[in-house]
């Protein structure tokens, strides 16, 4: 028997025990990973509803627009959503820098072999 929150093309985003759900952010026009972030479900509606893109920020314990203060929002392209939806991959256009140290991306370090961090933008 076919698990219709796996098979079916209704959204029900399958949150965890914090209400949460992963989001990895790539960049529209080049394809590179931006970011990972968490949602709820207020932070998932308002994405789709605005196309700007929201988070739950952890940290801060509140709802976040993605550049509600630097200005550099996140303009949704597409909304994708894992087999077992738990997960969203959010593809969108960056109005600049996507990290708060003023990085293209939040992945602008490597982990050498050695375990050194090494930058790479």
């Amino acid at each position: 028997m076919a698990n219709l929150r796996e098979t079916g093309l209704v959204l029900e985003p399958k949150y965890d025990a914090a209400g949460l759900i992963t989001a990895a952010v790539t960049d529209a026009a080049s394809g590179s990973l931006l970011m990972i972030a968490h949602m709820n479900a207020q932070a998932l509606e308002l994405t789709l509803e605005t196309g700007e893109v929201h988070f739950w920020s952890r940290s801060r314990a509140r709802l976040w627009k993605k550049g509600e203060s630097s200005g550099n929002v996140l303009k949704l392209v597409e909304l994708r959503i894992d087999c077992d939806q738990d997960a969203v991959w959010v593809i969108a256009s960056p109005a600049g820098p996507t990290c708060h140290t003023g990085a293209p991306s939040c992945f602008y370090r490597k982990v050498t072999a050695d375990g050194a961090l090494e930058r790479i933008a």
